[in-house]
């Protein structure tokens, strides 16, 4: 029956009405977030970064800085957390190994019945007058397990490689772990040098300046030779040049010590480090076990095995979706017709299904499996020579490092006993009280560059047992205990492996300047 036009119109204008609408309220536009939840966002993450740090005692030393970079830093939180999701997620692959539960319930209502009748096809007259079997309103309820033993065999596989991440993700933190101990043994001491330095050089400024002055006074006076007193005074500016040069090779290491154990920007506390010794640590290993260490220990390597472990799952995989699919099935149903003759009732059965696709694609899912596996053992061979280098590598900075500081300790003791000299000089009025303090500032440089040298070596130091990637603690998932029962363990550990064992201390005020 076809609706006059003067209905179908305002029909078609209401329709196109509710569905604009309708499009309208499904429409959705970004929206930025206001500078209040800005602020709140940036007050709220500056005082969780710092809420649970343990505070500081009287003074830090190298060990205590390694067990807070260990217990605070972040990025150890950050992998922590990664480690903790791969957990959760290996957690949810063992669910896809149970069988499928589904419940189902219902109802269904009409304003009359549902009613037929048949015809017969040979007669072409109706068989009986109409009937129904149905009620007019029904509620039904279904519970159905089902279970596919090709899906429970490749749910398997998957969940063993979930566990392979897992374990991957053990070894991205522990070799976060490494680097971190030696960036804090690195900072830690050029942060020491940097205190020296600078305790030093205050006590020499205002000495430094009086002597300026006057050698620019007796210039302008003429009492001297102006080539002298000019000489002499640029050989003061050069000296201070080069102790500004030291400063800054040396600033920012305050800075990145407070972050790598997670104390803020400025804040004030106190290194406590040997007295001015300079003992250099030493190596017990030698080189054939120091690569054989690396190639056990490196976090690259193990990454590496775990992948081809995964490969070998993925072959697992491959192989088993050639095979039929079996699936189980049961399940107990109700519904409330009175029509029935059963309203409750148990069913079950099976169906076997095969993909023939995956049978035809196997041998080129192979063929990728095969290549995978050969450009994994490609990698473990390139990473081996690449780790072997870095061990030699770093044991031969290690050793130039002492070197260098042999040298460089070899020429502050020979200005210390040339100023010492000097003074003796300077005492019986035979030498200018200019000269004396040109060469103290002398002896300042030798001194700072005999720092920064036993601070290089410490880096080199900390850069061998990295690239053997031992790890600095054992225990490290164990964060819970205090820190400085951490820091002792890891004093033992760092000095059975050729640390210095450390001697009468000194403490250094550590403040930004």
């Amino acid at each position: 029956m076809r609706l006059p036009r003067s209905i179908v119109l305002p029909v078609r204008v209401c329709a196109m009405t509710a569905a604009a609408l309708m499009l309208s309220a499904c429409t959705v536009n970004p929206v930025p977030l206001t500078e209040a939840e800005l602020a709140t966002g940036a007050t709220d993450n500056m005082a969780r970064i710092n809420g649970v740090v343990e505070p500081i005692g009287r003074t830090l030393d190298l060990y205590e800085a390694m067990a807070r970079a260990i217990k605070y830093n972040l990025d150890q939180e950050v992998e922590l957390a990664d480690r903790a999701v791969k957990l959760k997620e290996l957690d949810l692959a063992h669910f896809s190994l149970l069988p499928t539960a589904v419940a189902n319930s219902g109802y269904a209502a009409r304003d009359n019945y549902s009613a037929s009748s048949s015809l017969n096809l040979l007669t072409g007259a109706q068989n009986f007058g109409a009937s129904t079997g149905q009620e007019k309103k029904i509620t039904s309820a279904d519970i159905g397990f089902s279970w596919n033993v090709l899906d429970f065999g490749l749910s398997y596989v998957r969940a063993r490689q979930a566990a392979d991440k897992v374990l991957i993700q053990d070894e991205m933190r522990r070799k976060v772990t490494v680097r971190l101990i030696e960036d804090v043994r690195t900072a830690f001491w050029r942060a020491v040098s940097a205190d020296r330095l600078a305790g030093r050089l205050k006590t020499l400024e205002a000495k430094t300046k009086a002597i300026l002055a006057a050698t620019r006074q007796l210039s302008n006076t003429h009492d001297t030779s102006p080539v002298t007193a000019l000489t002499y005074e640029r050989e003061l500016v050069e000296i201070k040049r080069t102790i500004g040069e030291l400063e800054r090779e040396q600033a920012t290491a305050k800075s990145q010590l407070a972050a790598l154990i997670n104390v803020p920007p400025g804040s004030k506390f106190t290194l406590a480090a040997s007295k001015h010794t300079h003992v250099p640590p030493h190596l017990k290993m030698p080189v054939p076990e120091m690569m054989q260490t690396a190639l056990v220990n490196r976090a690259e390597v193990r990454e590496v095995e775990y992948q081809k472990r995964i490969n070998i799952h993925d072959a697992d995989a491959a192989f088993l979706e050639l095979l039929p699919g079996i699936q189980l099935v049961a399940g107990a149903n109700f519904d409330s017709n009175d029509f029935l003759l059963n309203n409750n009732w148990v069913n079950w059965g099976a169906k076997a299904s095969w993909n023939l696709i995956k049978v035809f694609s196997y041998p080129a899912r192979e063929a990728v499996i095969d290549a995978q596996s050969e450009l994994l053992d490609k990698r473990t061979l390139a990473l081996s020579l690449a780790i072997m280098t870095q061990v030699h590598v770093s044991r031969v900075q290690f050793m130039h490092s002492r070197k260098e500081l042999m040298t460089a300790q070899e020429y502050r003791d020979v200005q210390a006993r040339l100023l010492d000299q000097i003074r003796s000089e300077a005492t019986a009025g035979r030498v200018s009280q200019q000269t004396l303090v040109r060469e103290e500032l002398n002896t300042l440089v030798a001194e700072a560059k005999l720092d920064l040298a036993y601070s290089a070596l410490e880096n080199s130091y900390a850069n061998v047992f990295a690239s053997m990637g031992l790890d600095p603690f054992e225990n490290i998932s164990n964060r819970d205990v205090p820190t400085h029962e951490l820091a002792s363990e890891l004093r033992r550990i760092w000095i059975e492996r050729g640390d210095s064992a450390p001697s009468r201390k000194t403490a250094m005020s550590m403040q930004p300047r």
